[in-house]
């Protein structure tokens, strides 16, 4: 049956999205899929291993949770997702995450008209081959290639070596039946760059590989263990000429090419994929600090003081040390994922329109936030685990799942040192627009501004003061990195080699970029919110850790040119550990606010009603291994190895 039909009238009339939100969780946890209900992922399913079993109830569920979500134009299939798949990846979700997008976006109107509602209905699978043995985030180096053949009006596709071989589109193993293929396009023995070409794989009768294709899994991973990443080799596939990607650049029947206007208006999907991936390191992040909380909230051990009772874990100033600081993070990312999403929707439609000037900035905040998030939410997520004690490190309590979810995007859609680069190539034309008069657009205007030598930040640590300090560190480490290129070229370094020998000055100003954002955007943000007076204080108090810690965790970066001072340093201290008291009483109510139910936690310590302890000692009795009270190991091995000889 369908969700839908479940709606009350008044639900179906426009309720909260908070409201609508619950009810989605809760009857989708509820569905029955092929005669078994989501919420059996307890006690010692609580782990999905790599394994057929698991794969097939996985692609079961994702096809079923598809279809309902369609339904619903609230909320697309998050609610879904999230409640069938608990930190775990969709196995169908590149489908709709960068197969029909990549169509949206790259295709002509009789493309999109030709493939795009076989995709909507999943009578065609996709996923988005890039990605080879031998190359990842330098696009250029890829070597599989496209060749047009005027005589047939067909290119054909070749991966000339064992690097070129795609190498880890999820969905590719065995679950895709198309593919969008990232090549380099060849047409009247010129070479045009990277283009995308639309591939059929498998057969739509009976989902055998189509012939010059050779195809499979790549075997098991560090996690993604409902994912079917796969690899891809082709020998002499012919296409038709209509299969490659011509809504920007075109290949015309006698072989002419046809270069878009902006070969950068190709960034559109790229964007959307790494907005997903810091909406993810927001999630993640939030998860394990829920789990954390809560779990030390409970918890409690040695003594405060002498002789009295043992206190909450939480109520120790080490543990809030490690613990506030991630979780004003996580509200940070919070709040960059939605400001990035809002802009990549806002310049989206000036790409529609053909005005293209504000995609570099978006493409380097883009590349610089999927770097920032994910590296803090990894860290962070282990920090979160270690807090937990010995019981962290079981996957009852949920962490495991949520680190090796969360921890794969340091790599993928971008290795983070290269996103990182990107940033700061953008910067390094910032400042050389700069240096020629130039106006500087939006965030980036702060690098146009005169830098202040020193710091007016007093004991009550504003606002103001902290965005004054951001902003001068990354300035400051721009103006640096520049001078540093600069030194280099004059000395005679060709410019690549001046860049190789700047690039962790170069980090580092793009780092710094990013801290800024985040710590601005938080604060507009939280300005921007319409709650109550109370609801305002304690995310203001958040807001404020979050830019105080940032300092004192960089204070290096800070004090280096002496903008802020030993002075500075101590008022900083001092404000964080007032703001761990401030914090203290309201720090289960601010991870309780991220409403995850605990069926999407699966977490025995994050458990919402607290029974830490039950649930730890139920899913230790639900451990296969624990199903007899004699083991079959002792007669195969134990007994036999007792018996042997012995003088017992």
């Amino acid at each position: 049956y369908s969700i839908l039909e479940c709606f009350p009238d008044d639900i179906r009339l426009g309720p909260s999205k908070f409201t609508l939100k619950r009810y989605l969780y809760q009857n989708n946890r509820e569905h029955v899929f092929h005669g078994r209900r989501i919420n059996v992922f307890q006690g010692e399913k609580l782990v999905t291993y790599n394994t057929q079993t698991v794969f097939q109830k996985y692609i079961s569920f994702s096809l079923k949770v598809s279809k309902e979500a369609k339904a619903m134009q609230h909320f697309g299939d998050s609610p879904f997702a999230m409640s069938a798949f608990p930190n775990e990846t969709d196995p169908i979700g590149i489908n709709t995450g960068m197969f029909i997008p990549t169509l949206e976006q790259q295709g002509t109107e009789e493309q999109k008209a030709k493939w795009l509602s076989l995709a909507y209905q999943e009578k065609i699978i996709g996923t988005y081959a890039q990605t080879e043995l031998g190359h990842g985030t330098f696009l250029r180096g890829l070597e599989t290639t496209a060749t047009y053949d005027p005589k047939t009006k067909e290119f054909i596709l070749n991966t000339p070596s064992l690097s070129a071989t795609k190498f880890w589109p999820g969905g590719l193993g065995r679950t895709a039946n198309h593919c969008v293929v990232v090549a380099q396009l060849y047409t009247q023995g010129k070479c045009h760059g990277i283009h995308i070409f639309m591939l059929q794989l498998r057969s739509l009768e009976d989902h055998s590989l189509l012939p010059g294709i050779e195809n499979g899994v790549i075997g098991n991973k560090f996690g993604f263990g409902t994912n079917d990443n796969g690899y891809l080799k082709l020998n002499s596939v012919r296409i038709p000429r209509e299969n490659m990607m011509m809504r920007y650049s075109k290949v015309l029947e006698d072989g002419t090419y046809i270069k878009p206007e902006n070969t950068k208006v190709t960034y559109g999907v790229m964007v959307l994929v790494r907005s997903f991936i810091v909406r993810g390191a927001a999630l993640h992040l939030a998860e394990a600090c829920t789990i954390a909380i809560r779990y030390s909230a409970v918890r409690r051990q040695s003594e405060l003081t002498p002789g009295g009772i043992e206190p909450q874990i939480l109520d120790y100033q080490t543990q809030q040390y490690r613990l506030f600081p991630l979780l004003s993070t996580a509200y940070a990312f919070h709040f960059a994922s939605t400001n990035m999403t809002e802009t990549y929707e806002r310049i989206s439609k000036q790409i529609e329109a053909g005005r293209l000037d504000q995609l570099p900035q978006l493409h380097a905040l883009a590349a610089g936030l999927k770097a920032f998030t994910t590296y803090a939410g990894s860290a962070g997520i282990e920090v979160c685990r270690i807090c937990c004690g010995g019981h962290g490190y079981s996957h009852a309590s949920g962490l495991p799942k949520i680190y090796v979810c969360e921890v794969p995007g340091c790599t993928y859609e971008g290795e983070n040192t290269v996103m990182m680069l990107q940033v700061a190539r953008y910067l390094m034309k910032c400042h050389r627009s700069k240096q020629q008069g130039k106006t500087l657009p939006g965030f980036v205007s702060y690098i146009g501004e005169p830098m202040e030598k020193n710091s007016r930040m007093d004991d009550k640590v504003s606002f103001t003061c902290i965005v004054k300090a951001y902003k001068h560190r990354a300035a400051r480490l721009i103006e640096e990195a520049a001078k540093q290129m600069q030194s280099f070229i004059q000395s005679g370094s060709p410019a690549h080699e001046a860049w190789n020998k700047s690039s962790v000055q170069l980090f580092l100003a793009a780092n710094a970029h990013c801290h800024l954002f985040c710590v601005q955007n938080f604060i507009d943000s939280i300005r921007n919110c319409k709650v109550d007076s109370n609801t305002s204080k304690v995310l203001n108090e958040v807001c404020q850790l979050y830019g105080v810690h940032g300092i004192l965790e960089n204070l290096g970066e800070f004090m280096q040119d002496n903008f802020l001072t030993g002075q500075h340093a101590e008022y900083l201290q001092k404000k964080m550990l007032t703001l761990f008291d401030v914090m203290r009483p309201n720090a289960v109510a601010l991870v309780d606010a991220f409403d995850f139910p605990d069926h999407i936690l699966q977490s025995c310590l994050g458990r919402y009603d607290g029974q830490v302890y039950q649930a730890l000692y139920d899913y230790a009795k639900m451990a296969p291994m624990n199903q007899t009270e004699v083991h079959s190991t002792y007669y195969t091995h134990l007994k036999p190895l007792m018996s042997a000889d012995s003088k017992l």
